[in-house]
């Protein structure tokens, strides 16, 4: 199942499709007894999608099976022991995808020529994905974070371990050389080497970079390479042999007090775009808004949801069983405001006060 969308991952799921393009939406639950029904909920949602490929004139016989053959190898792959909240299904003919996103999901089927992206953007802009990249003089790991946990990534050649030939900790032991370790050449090549391979990873796959590790590591990947100083560097040593959650709770602390700041900041910023005239909240104002690319600052309520329905002129309340409405405005004013060009920020539940859940600060 997959997790991390990329910009080149995001721009491939964008490409036009020979129709259909089917996307199949579900929400999902990490845990018991909220995830009994999960997979019930998830056979209907597909039998659902086959159901209107069956019924879909512009639908020829052979493609329906192609893409029904699509939808079932799918799910076969789902394992909905690594379930988070919500759960996206991609079939095409000659393709599949499956997504487990960290934001719950309106349950929902669409047949089109592109596969519906906004949920995928909108959960990854609320998981405020991030890397960690824990240095020792001898390994280095990478640990991919966002949603109160990390993972280890065996990507671009991570883990990375120093060649035995090139590092001998037991004759360095016996001259009583061991503090040298962080300063010889052997040291030095090794970390330069990962800071190229970290740097290869940014590049395709933006994110905050947290590196950990003992002072001295720390010190000579800052000299080596040219990430270091763009990083945050956290003082830990023993974690590049380590487990998951050492990491995370080593990180932890810095990632809460950057939230804290990060929300105060917020609060300031638009309590200033009031005084220029320049606030807008509420859904209706900032959908449109989104789609004039009026929006430059986009905050959001982690737990914000609301269904709407376009009337024309206004969005306007509606039931989740009206067959107009809209279940994922939110996510879908997300991602046109970061198409845009905005800054999409998520806060706590109850942190924009009488904004109702969602505020922006307009660029004109």
């Amino acid at each position: 199942m997959e997790h991390d969308l990329s910009p080149a991952t995001l721009a491939e799921l964008r490409r036009p499709r020979p129709y259909p393009a089917v996307s199949v939406l579900t929400p999902t639950h990490r845990r018991e007894p909220d995830n009994a029904q999960d997979s019930v909920r998830l056979r209907n949602v597909v039998a659902e999608a086959k159901k209107q490929l069956e019924h879909d004139p512009a639908v020829t016989r052979e493609r329906r099976m192609e893409v029904a053959r699509e939808l079932d190898r799918a799910l076969a792959e789902v394992d909905l022991t690594y379930a988070e909240e919500g759960l996206a299904i991609f079939a095409a003919p000659g393709e599949h995808q499956v997504w487990t996103l960290a934001r719950s999901v309106p349950e929902r089927v669409v047949l089109s020529d592109t596969f519906l992206t906004r949920n995928l953007v909108a959960a990854q802009a609320a998981e405020r994905p991030f890397w960690v990249l824990s240095v020792a003089s001898d390994r280095v790991t990478l640990w991919s974070g966002g949603a109160g946990r990390v993972v280890e990534e065996r990507i671009a050649g991570f883990p990375l371990d120093r060649p035995a030939e090139d590092f001998d900790p037991e004759r360095q032991e016996q001259i009583g050389d061991a503090p040298s370790t962080f300063r010889d050449e052997g040291t030095r090549r090794f970390l330069r080497d990962a800071d190229a391979a970290m740097g290869r990873v940014l590049r395709t796959h933006p994110r905050p970079l947290y590196i950990t590790g003992p002072e001295p590591a720390l010190s000579l990947f800052d000299e080596a390479g040219t990430l270091a100083a763009d990083a945050v560097l956290v003082p830990h040593g023993g974690l590049a042999r380590g487990t998951a959650e050492a990491v995370w709770q080593a990180v932890r602390p810095v990632l809460d007090d950057e939230a804290r700041g990060s929300v105060e900041a917020l609060a300031r910023e638009l309590d200033a775009a009031r005084g220029r005239k320049d606030f807008a909240a509420g859904v209706d104002e900032l959908w449109e808004s989104a789609h004039t690319g009026r929006v430059r600052l986009l905050a959001v309520e982690e737990g914000f949801r609301v269904t709407m329905r376009d009337d024309g002129d206004h969005l306007i309340p509606a039931d989740s069983g009206d067959l107009d409405a809209r279940d994922d405005i939110v996510d879908e004013i997300v991602e046109q405001c970061l198409e845009t060009g905005a800054d999409v920020r998520f806060v706590p539940d109850g942190a924009l006060g009488d904004a109702n859940g969602i505020a922006g600060v307009l660029r004109y």
